[in-house]
């Protein structure tokens, strides 16, 4: 006998909007994670129209949308001047926005709906090997438990063990620079429902409104700080931003990153599974890395439903069949916008005057909304 019918491994964004749509529908399904609690610190801070859609039959989309900020606006500036205004409100979408949220939140409501549903996370609990066979899945864990299943999901993050466990190949790249990332109080110019994307001939510099007065701010730089200070912050808004134009008065939480950009060769190989950052990860340019793993996890959790229930195993290679290539799709734009944010400094003044040529083009503004809201991928 099964001790459950889906093993998620990995307790983020997208292990517990699968676990939860699985369960909301009656899948005996067990969730494990290696970290001793769930993420407290920001993280991914946009929610966009597609993910509020998916995430509506499972009641969770009303309560990230109490809890966040809604930013109907997107603008690509060079310093005060307007490159390309990006309208997500005339988009045809009950969410015609990007929810600024923290990752923090989502995940806690997430796991609030799980738990209500009668679901719960394993923690800490690091698997260590999994086995498959004709029936199903065996996963051993660091502290001797096995778990038997019907399939197994790795959730798990860009050092997957349920993908390398499973022999996937995940071919891509680093980015040469590192990013700073910082959440911020602000004085003077700071955007109340618009987020704000820089391209100076210093670099790219994203400023967002969170929750409680906070601001997000992104930035690629050579070598970031492991804790960028208030000081480091200013010199980066006034050399891309303008100086003087937004004042960091504090500094709420601050990290570091580099970005990879890689797709899983496949996302499935037998019964082993892989959503989100185990299938693949890239820039953080137009916010599409949580979103993109919570809608993976809404589309598996319907494909193992209808095999559960009878239908016939090919259902999931058809869940591979559409989101590798969404994937793909989402880490060749997010590799565009990087490539051209990141530009050596002679090219930047070029860039900027053909990007604000084409910005007016009200078609090019209309993809490029269509895409950032995920909404093209309906």
């Amino acid at each position: 006998m099964y001790e459950t019918q889906v093993l998620v491994i990995g307790a983020g964004p997208t292990g517990l909007a699968l676990a939860t749509s699985l369960v909301a529908r009656g899948i005996a399904t067990t969730v494990v994670d290696r970290a001793p609690e769930g993420a407290n610190t920001s993280r991914a801070a946009v929610v966009n129209a597609r993910t509020l859609e998916v995430l509506e039959p499972l009641d969770v989309t009303r309560r990230l949308v109490k809890e966040g900020v809604e930013a109907p606006l997107f603008t690509i500036r060079d310093r005060g001047r307007t490159l390309i205004p990006i309208d997500f409100s005339g988009l045809p979408t009950k969410y015609p926005y990007s929810l600024m949220v923290p990752q923090s939140t989502t995940e806690r409501l997430l796991l609030d709906r799980l738990v209500e549903l009668g679901g719960s996370v394993i923690r800490p609990k690091t698997v260590t090997a999994i086995t498959q066979d004709g029936d199903g899945v065996t996963a051993m864990f660091d502290d001797g438990d096995t778990i038997r299943a019907r399939y197994a999901v790795g959730a798990d993050g860009i050092r997957s063990v349920v993908r390398e466990q499973a022999g996937i190949g995940f071919e891509g790249a680093v980015y040469d620079e590192s990013f700073m990332l910082a959440d911020v109080r602000l004085t003077g110019d700071a955007p109340d429902g618009e987020v704000l994307l820089f391209w100076a001939k210093a670099g790219l510099t994203v400023v967002a409104p969170l929750p409680d007065g906070v601001h997000r701010i992104v930035a690629p730089v050579a070598e970031a700080p492991e804790q960028p200070s208030a000081e480091f912050v200013q010199q980066i808004l006034d050399t891309r931003v303008g100086a003087g134009r937004m004042v960091v008065t504090d500094v709420v939480w601050g990290s570091r990153f580099r970005v990879h950009h890689r797709v899983a060769d496949t996302f499935r190989a037998g019964r082993l599974l892989l959503a989100g950052d185990a299938a693949h990860v890239h820039s953080p340019a137009g916010g599409q890395g949580m979103n993109l793993g919570i809608q993976d996890a809404v589309a598996l959790a319907d494909a193992l439903v209808a095999v559960l229930g009878g239908a016939p195993d090919s259902v999931l290679d058809d869940y591979v069949a559409v989101r590798r290539p969404i994937a793909k799709d989402v880490v060749a734009m997010t590799d565009r916008l990087t490539r051209l944010a990141t530009l050596p400094r002679a090219a930047r003044r070029v860039r900027n005057a053909a990007i604000s040529v084409l910005g007016w083009v009200p078609s090019v503004r209309l993809a490029l909304a269509r895409r950032l809201s995920g909404l093209v991928y309906r």
